[in-house]
């Protein structure tokens, strides 16, 4: 098997398989390591803004052939049912991660990427040569590793990252249903200690997501329980929840995910996607983002391995930057957003405000969303 590569690419979320997309078009020999086979559900709000869809041209990505929802709208609740619409500026549209990742996958593996099941359980640098470890005895050998391996991984706890030494506080729950909901329409909806989004996804199917903070959550007896006690104290929640028919056997759970600010250079790893810390809530398009980022350290990794950029330290500092400048205002917001939310009297302030000014709403909406991505 081979075993040297230009970039390897340790996770196969939408960052890792985005990259590995972009990589392999230009030219470079790249491996992309993932444990999971495709496809796969993942715990996520599959709502995308259309902000990547130049970008997913670019790439040969033909993302109307997987016959997403098209959406335009956003609705969003407090806790107290109060409630305000508004017109996305961009739109968007929702794709269930099982669908989209294996066909992103299948596009990787057409461009020549090598994809290998397995699991990373080491990553070491030294005399200018990444060494890539993994738990079937496979070594790689490249120039550049990325990493896209999620929210919490061995790697985070082998590279002694600063947030993994700490507990989080929350929950991810997910599933899939049938039902009515309005196919153009993204729901963010508020409950005590939680959030939660509705959209459709393809297939008329509607996906339901929410976090839970998890202590809140522990007290009752499962996820029904929790649900019918304090989910469905939003009563816009609870009508989602009482029109529509569980499709999975049962909703997939997340639990310890950490909205902690990231590092997005570990070790000289160039870190993407979730791996980045890309996916707080309340910027509703995690998934835009960890596309973007894949594209910014695909176009910065060529460019070094051409000679364009002359030190490994100098394309460090450069994708720092470039990630600062495209998210970390995003990220600020959200976190705002959520600490307002999570207190009573400052949200229900918030919805007066909108309610008297509603041009506000597109206008925050806009603040945790980006540009087009060309």
């Amino acid at each position: 098997m081979e075993t040297n590569f230009d970039v390897v690419i340790v996770g196969g979320g939408l960052a890792g398989l985005t990259s590995a997309i972009h990589l392999s078009k230009s030219g470079l020999k790249v491996s992309l390591i993932e444990k999971s086979e495709f496809p796969k559900h993942k715990v996520c709000g599959e709502y995308i803004s259309n902000e990547v869809l130049p970008y997913f041209q670019w790439l040969g990505v033909e993302i109307l052939d997987l016959k997403p929802s098209i959406i335009s709208k956003m609705e969003f609740s407090t806790a107290k049912a109060k409630i305000i619409s508004a017109h996305l500026p961009l739109g968007g549209f929702g794709i269930s991660r099982y669908e989209l990742d294996n066909y992103l996958y299948q596009k990787a593996l057409a461009n020549g990427c090598k994809i290998i099941q397995d699991t990373v359980i080491d990553i070491c640098f030294a005399e200018n040569e990444f060494s890539i470890f993994t738990s079937d005895a496979v070594v790689l050998k490249s120039k550049i590793v990325l990493g896209a391996f999620g929210k919490r991984s061995n790697i985070d706890q082998k590279l002694n990252r600063y947030f993994i030494q700490k507990k989080s506080p929350w929950l991810a729950v997910k599933a899939h249903y049938s039902g009515e909901f309005p196919d153009n329409l993204v729901g963010l909806h508020n409950f005590k200690g939680g959030y939660c989004g509705v959209s459709k996804v393809e297939n008329d199917i509607i996906n339901i997501c929410y976090l839970a903070d998890y202590e809140n959550f522990k007290q009752y007896k499962n996820i029904e329980e929790f649900q019918s006690k304090v989910v469905y104290k939003n009563p816009h929640l609870k009508a989602v929840f009482e029109n529509c028919a569980l499709l999975f056997e049962k909703p997939l759970t997340i639990s310890q995910i950490s909205f902690e600010k990231k590092n997005t250079v570990e070790s000289h790893i160039l870190m993407i996607g979730d791996t980045a810390g890309l996916i707080h809530p309340l910027c509703g398009n995690g998934m835009a983002m960890a596309i973007h980022s894949a594209k910014i350290a695909s176009e910065l990794v060529i460019d070094f391995l051409n000679n364009k950029i002359g030190s490994r330290k100098v394309l460090e500092q450069t994708y720092t930057k470039e990630w600062n400048k495209n998210f970390k205002s995003r990220l600020s917001t959200g976190r705002f957003l959520a600490k307002i939310l999570q207190k009573e009297k400052l949200a229900s302030f918030l919805m007066q405000l909108l309610a008297i000014f509603p041009f506000l709403l597109p206008i925050i909406i806009k603040k945790t969303h980006g540009n087009s991505i060309i």
